[in-house]
Order: structure tokens, then C-alpha cells, then sequence
């Protein structure tokens, strides 16, 4: 399926029934939401969910929290963008991940974490009666847009809400989110968020 394209129907539905559906959108950090947020924010009422247990280290998990709430005061949208949060519980992302601490990045480990993030965003999508969910996480060239969208359509599903299907790297939104990272001075970490990515950068630092 052509996820990207999925979801410019699902909006122009919604266009040509005047409708500006409510929407939550999972979000890693401030760079890969720049360029998301650009180009929903005109079709949506969004509210930015910010739960990523998988972040291990809380002096990051907080400086990319920071950086998100400042990027969605300053980058104009036509509405106003809500904030929700969810509590930092890197101990659960430790526990389901432990027995795939060797597996290599992009593997079964990464999987899991998707699995979680997203299932707590549908999760209070739920609890909160929003139209839609979805997350950032396929704007990543790093991550698996299949996979995402997989475990999302099945949330959606058993969750009873509307999941929104996306492929966010597609028409240059990577490329996007690097331009907006400068344009709002974004801190860019270089590491997806575990102790296990931390560990990989490092050694391919030194080969």
C-alpha cells in the first residue's frame, strides 16, 4: 500500500466534507515533528502525544520534551496545537526489550518499541475520543513504514479509532525536517533514543 497517498484520501474526504477532524499525533522529538506538523496542522485539530519510554536516559528524554513544546509555540498553524503527555516509564521499554539487547537496530527490538508507543497512543485516542491517531515515526528513513502502519491499522481496530495512515519520509519530508531543524534551531540528537541505538552509534563512531 502507498501510505502516503492513503492519507492524502482520507483528508481530502474529510476537505470535501468540511470536516477538520481531531487528531493524535504520537511525537518523538521536535525535528521529526517539524515537518509533520507543517503539513497536517491546516487539515487537522491536533494534539501533540508525547510518550517514549524508550528515551533511557531522563536528562534526554526531558531536553527533547523542551525542544517539542517549544516548537509547537512558535511554528504557525491555523489551529491552535494542544499538548498531551503520557508519564515517563522507561523501566517498562527496559523489561520488554531486555532479551533483544544484541538484536541490530531496525530488528525485532524496534518492533516492540513501535508496538508500545503506538498502542498508548490509541490508547488515549480512545480515552479521549479523538478522530485519529498516528505518529511521526515514519518520517525516519530509519524506520520501518510497513511495520508502523501494520501495527497501527490493527490498533486502530481494536481500539474502536480512527487510525491515519502515513508515510511521512515521503515527498521530501525528511529533507523538510532538516531544513525546519535549522530554521528553529532544533536540537538534533544522533541517536534514536535506547541505551542499545546510544551503544551502535558509538561503535560505528569509532569504526
Amino acid at each position: 500500500m502507498n501510505y502516503d497517498r492513503k492519507m492524502e484520501e482520507m483528508i481530502r474526504n474529510h476537505q470535501e466534507q468540511k470536516e477538520v477532524p481531531s487528531l493524535l499525533l504520537h511525537c518523538c522529538c521536535a525535528p521529526c515533528s517539524s515537518a509533520v506538523l507543517e503539513r497536517l496542522a491546516n487539515d487537522f485539530k491536533i494534539t501533540v502525544f508525547y510518550y517514549n519510554p524508550n528515551i533511557t536516559l531522563e536528562e534526554e528524554y526531558q531536553k527533547r520534551k523542551k525542544e517539542l513544546r517549544r516548537l509547537i509555540q512558535e511554528i504557525p498553524t491555523q489551529y491552535p496545537i494542544e499538548w498531551l503527555e503520557s508519564a515517563y516509564r522507561p523501566q517498562e521499554f527496559l523489561a520488554k526489550t531486555n532479551h533483544l539487547k544484541e538484536e541490530k537496530e531496525g530488528g525485532a527490538r524496534c518492533y516492540i518499541c513501535y508496538q508500545m508507543r503506538l498502542e498508548e497512543t490509541a490508547r488515549q485516542a480512545k480515552d479521549h475520543h479523538f478522530d485519529y491517531f498516528t505518529t511521526t515515526l515514519s518520517i525516519s528513513p530509519h524506520k520501518n513504514a510497513n511495520w508502523l502502519n501494520e501495527i497501527g491499522e490493527k490498533l486502530g481496530n481494536d481500539y474502536q479509532v480512527g487510525y491515519l495512515y502515513a508515510d511521512f519520509k515521503k515527498k521530501e519530508g525528511y529533507k523538510r525536517s532538516i531544513i525546519l531543524s535549522k530554521e528553529y534551531r532544533l536540537y538534533r540528537q544522533n541517536y534514536c533514543g535506547c541505551n542499545y541505538s546510544k551503544n551502535r552509534q558509538k561503535e560505528e563512531n569509532l569504526i
